[in-house]
């Protein structure tokens, strides 16, 4: 089984920095994927470079084929993030993008947009064909807030919602564009202790009833012990481990780079 994601020998300068010096990285269908360092070790990077926004200086990206296992190969290197969300990545970011002037709907129909038919031509003249279109969007919409548990605030403008819930948002919006990929970029950061415990269970379920496989960038090492299958840490821009959490957790690379000591089980 070929993975989904193939990331080989990856290298990002900007000038004179390397923030991201060969790292490899790997994800099969169905995985949930942690990538962890200290700040400033390149990991976002890692993220623009996969989803568009940066060029790599050097190295391949691969995904396969609507995310199938037994899908072709397809280098991603280059490609315009609307290009690779349309193929099938779709990520959420560290600081929260919302459109807070929109509904909680609107913000979500924003992510069903990016995989549209209708053009520019289409949206002037609203044709049968667009409106009919843009009728399932809003059908489509309300039932990922459904299943994210939001439709309660569905017309809510989304700068009224708690801070868990915006968050929670970010990840309908990302889920609308229907990624084989979703890659969360510290999700957990500013929750409360519940609304932690909330994202953990919304992101099984992503995985277990959609079928979506996760890469996750976070801080928060008991979500990261708990969720992932396989963790890969990087520091200064190198990847120093890759592993199963237990590996991880007793792995003294890491706690010396990064954990200070080993992760309570």
């Amino acid at each position: 089984m070929k993975p989904i994601l193939e990331v080989k020998s990856m290298t990002m300068d900007f000038g004179g920095l390397r923030a991201i010096d060969s790292v490899d990285l790997s994800i099969d269908k169905g995985q949930i994927v942690a990538l962890i360092g200290p700040n400033g070790a390149g990991k976002t990077t890692f993220f623009n470079c996969i989803t568009g926004i940066y060029t790599p200086t050097a190295g391949d990206i691969y995904i396969s084929s609507n995310g199938a296992a037994d899908g072709k190969n397809e280098r991603i290197n280059g490609l315009k993030p609307n290009v690779v969300t349309r193929k099938g990545l779709a990520r959420t970011f560290q600081n929260i993008r919302l459109f807070t002037s929109m509904t909680v709907l609107e913000n979500v129909m924003i992510g069903c947009h990016a995989i549209t038919k209708a053009g520019i031509m289409g949206a002037i003249f609203r044709g049968a064909s667009t409106k009919s279109e843009e009728k399932l969007i809003v059908e489509k919409s309300y039932l990922i807030l459904e299943k994210i548990g939001l439709s309660k605030y569905v017309d809510e403008l989304a700068v009224n919602l708690p801070y868990g819930a915006q968050r929670r948002l970010e990840i309908a919006r990302a889920l609308a564009t229907d990624p084989f990929l979703l890659l969360l970029d510290e999700p957990a950061a500013g929750m409360n202790p519940q609304e932690t415990m909330e994202l953990d269970e919304l992101i099984l379920k992503i995985r277990n009833s959609e079928g979506i496989s996760i890469l996750l960038i976070e801080h928060d090492m008991k979500l990261v012990m708990s969720l992932s299958e396989k963790i890969y840490v990087v520091d200064y821009g190198k990847k120093i481990a890759e592993g199963t959490p237990e590996e991880i957790r007793h792995n003294p690379v890491v706690i010396k780079a990064y954990l200070g000591e080993e992760v309570a089980s």
